[in-house]
């Protein structure tokens, strides 16, 4: 097991979470209750599953694909250390993970 820690949207209360590895970083912040949407499914169509990665880990990740990219452009509050947390497979390098929940999304599914 692996463990990742998820700094909610206040920048104040935080969730420590464990996965397998193997895991996609979206399906844990979803099972701990991260208000996450991840509206197409992992499918790279939106970027409602957008997080900004702690600085001290964003290097661990491999880089982000040119389609990825390219939806990260249309996430609100994106930062240097954005990525859509659909794409980020979890590894034992990455145990440990700090992940920080954006203050503002874009709701793709409308409201609820």
């Amino acid at each position: 097991m692996m463990r990742v820690t998820f700094i909610h949207a206040d920048g104040k209360a935080r969730t420590e979470a464990e996965a397998e590895p193997g895991s996609i970083l979206l399906d844990v912040a979803q099972a701990h209750m991260m208000p996450l949407e991840g509206t197409c499914e992992g499918q790279m169509a939106c970027s409602t599953c957008h997080v900004i990665v702690g600085r001290e880990d964003f290097d661990r990740l491999p880089p982000a694909s040119e389609m990825e990219e390219d939806m990260l452009d249309l996430a609100a509050g994106v930062r240097r250390t954005s990525r859509l947390s659909c794409q980020v497979v979890l590894t034992d390098d990455l145990d440990g993970l700090t992940v920080h929940i954006p203050a503002e999304s874009r709701n793709m599914q409308g409201p609820r």
